[in-house]
């Protein structure tokens, strides 16, 4: 049991850099303004993440190589090379600069929770550059190890907040059944539902994982350990954010809608509503929980663009390496600029809303693809249950992505 334990570490990163403040909040608006009939999306998410993250951890350990130093040894004509270097790169590293910054107001907003409406004006300015210096420092020492436990730390408080708070709000069971089993998409819900899935499938966490992995294991011999941490982790994601969605979801009962569609809820409505139902120390709670969803994906999304750019350039994958360095700073320090002067990047976020639309699905076909080498995996690389389940979560992927992108151009427009 305790190896169990023990083998817990990279499946836990993904789990931190996916439960962010964006997860909290589509999760806690989705159970205010939809009750429990969403529950279904966050449990075909967690099911599509399993598939997806598991061959990049298969990727990892066994074929010891990650996902971009997979694309730059398969793809040699230089202009396929170029244009798969340069999709990745435009969406990771505009991708996670821009919502770096929601990752840390995320985290503040956990700090304003906890300080009430009375909070003095500098308070936001001074939560920002300690979550930011939180995170400096923990990527500056540059030990893995250290970053890892961190991160698994944050998971264990999320878990024990928001699951804690699902079971005090005595939630109706057949209504959770319901909405996990019964998938439907009310009317004003398909944003709702794109962001549940966005928000745990993630492009950035399929790099990161196979990285993680590679660093925390060296043989195929663990590859069940591997998957074990795979699986515990990410179901345990699923629940947290099943939790926040029934935390919230009661309020929906309780007919407080907005309007005839039921989607007018915002945060601050379902968080004062939801502790009238526990009790004022709900507040504290739940700010103990943003800002542990903050701060993880604070960390996890500087050191994935990291990770990212060093396999697709070929450099080392040590994190004391200053070009692996200069480029989680840059991420970092555009995340905290734009969560100081309390500015949202909209048109930077929507850029990358765009180009992570169009990434996932490509990078989960080239994924698979690379599962079925039989030269990279040997007996390890996918079967046809595998292969199945992988096309069916990018059949979905380009639906929703495509609904995606459609609906970010509208921002141009």
């Amino acid at each position: 049991m305790l190896r169990r334990i023990k083998a817990i570490g990279p499946g836990a990163v993904v789990a931190a850099a996916f439960i962010g403040p964006g997860t909290l909040a589509v999760a806690s608006t989705s159970g205010g303004n939809f009750g429990y009939s969403l529950l279904w999306a966050v449990a075909f998410s967690t099911i599509a993440c399993l598939i997806l993250q598991e061959m990049s951890a298969r990727l990892g350990v066994v074929a010891q190589i990650g996902v971009g130093e997979a694309i730059r040894q398969k793809f040699v004509a230089p202009p396929i090379k170029f244009l798969s270097i340069s999709l990745v790169l435009c969406a990771i590293l505009v991708g996670n600069a821009a919502f770096e910054s929601g990752n840390i107001s995320g985290g503040v907003l956990g700090v304003k929770l906890a300080a009430g409406d009375s909070s003095p004006a500098w308070l936001q300015s001074v939560a920002v550059v300690l979550i930011a210096s939180v995170a400096f420092g923990l990527l500056w020492s540059a030990k893995y190890k250290v970053v890892e436990r961190s991160l698994i730390g944050l998971v264990a408080i999320m878990g024990l907040v928001f699951l804690t708070t699902a079971f005090l709000v005595k939630p109706n069971s057949s209504s959770i059944l319901s909405g996990l089993f019964r998938p439907q998409i009310p009317s004003g819900s398909l944003l709702k539902v794109i962001g549940l899935i966005g928000t745990t499938v993630v492009p950035y966490n399929l790099f990161l994982h196979a990285a993680a992995a590679k660093n925390r294991w060296h043989s195929s011999n663990s590859l069940t350990d591997a998957r074990l941490d795979t699986f515990a982790s990410i179901i345990g994601g699923g629940l947290i954010t099943a939790a926040i969605i029934i935390t919230a979801a009661p309020i929906f009962d309780s007919g407080l809608s907005g309007d005839s569609e039921g989607i007018s809820r915002d945060l601050p409505t379902i968080f004062a509503a939801t502790a009238d139902k526990i009790g004022s120390w709900f507040g504290w709670f739940m700010a103990l929980g943003f800002l542990a969803a903050g701060l993880s994906s604070a960390i996890t999304a500087p050191l994935a663009a990291a990770f990212v750019t060093a396999e697709l350039f070929g450099w080392p994958k040590e994190m004391s390496d200053f070009r692996f360095r200069l480029v989680w700073i840059s991420v970092l320090l555009v995340g905290m600029f734009f969560a100081l002067i309390s500015t949202s990047p909209q048109q930077l976020i929507v850029v990358a809303q765009i180009a992570n639309g169009l990434l996932l699905p490509i990078i989960a076909i080239f994924l698979i693809w690379v599962a079925n080498d039989r030269q990279l995996l040997g007996e390890y690389k996918n079967n046809i249950v595998a292969n199945l389940l992988g096309i069916g979560v990018v059949i979905v992927t380009v639906g929703l992505g495509l609904i995606g992108i459609l609906k970010a151009l509208k921002v141009f427009l």
